[in-house]
């Protein structure tokens, strides 16, 4: 669902917007003070950005949202609105300029126009964790986590592979894809490896190594994840 962040100090106008946006299939974020909008950004994947700038500094907080993120920003602004005003907002960083009054169908296509239209890169997105079957490999720990049993520490290799299996669960994978995937190179010895790691990584999440539930062998071709795959992610800031 397309994730719209509303910031506006009046609570009457921010729960109007919010109402339209949502009969809209939009979800929305309403906030009502600039310091919140880092956090936000922070933790969430936001698709646009509806900004009324009769703050004090409404300009400077659009610029620094553009800082950040590639997500369009709208600025709405009150009725005397100059045409300075509306080139300080769009140099600002601004994809467009809503000035009251305006119909709520008006405010949604304009909205929806700057989604559909942007041509600057998708925010990149990190994964953070995943879970499977009472498992969450928390990534930038590298740590298995169940609450049954002590933290379990991977080595890379083992991440790498877990990753690939996590990346594309239930699908059979060559033994050559895992190979590149676990960074192994091709060759009789380290084929013979990546049985030893799979070996280990099984002995990491399985409940009983010698009859896997999760990392099944497909015989002559490689392996196949057979578990369901759920992942958390949060947005990567621009630097």
């Amino acid at each position: 669902m397309t994730h719209v962040v509303v910031l506006d100090n009046d609570e009457e106008t921010r729960a109007t917007l919010g109402e339209v946006l949502k009969q809209h299939a939009f979800r929305v974020t309403s906030i009502s003070e600039n310091r919140q909008l880092r956090l936000v950004l922070s933790q969430e994947i936001v698709d646009a950005f509806l900004i009324e700038v009769s703050y004090d500094d409404g300009f400077g907080i659009v610029r620094s949202v553009a800082k950040l993120t590639d997500a369009p920003i709208l600025i709405t602004s009150g009725e005397r609105t100059t045409e300075d005003d509306k080139v300080e907002g769009l140099e600002a960083g601004a994809s467009d300029y809503i000035c009251k009054p305006y119909g709520n169908r008006e405010l949604v296509a304009r909205l929806k126009a700057a989604i559909r239209d942007r041509t600057a890169p998708k925010l990149e997105r990190i994964r953070r964790s995943y879970t499977f079957s009472g498992n969450e490999l928390l990534v930038h720990q590298r740590v298995i986590r169940r609450h049954d049993r002590e933290d379990v520490k991977l080595t890379t290799a083992e991440f790498n592979l877990l990753s690939a299996f996590l990346g594309a669960p239930r699908e059979v994978l060559s033994r050559e894809r895992l190979l590149a995937a676990s960074r192994m190179h091709s060759g009789e010895i380290v084929d013979r490896s990546l049985d030893s790691l799979v070996l280990r990584l099984r002995r990491r999440i399985e409940d009983d190594p010698v009859k896997p539930e999760l990392i099944r062998t497909a015989r002559g071709v490689g392996y196949r994840f057979d578990s369901d795959v759920a992942y958390e992610e949060r947005p990567r800031l621009k630097r």
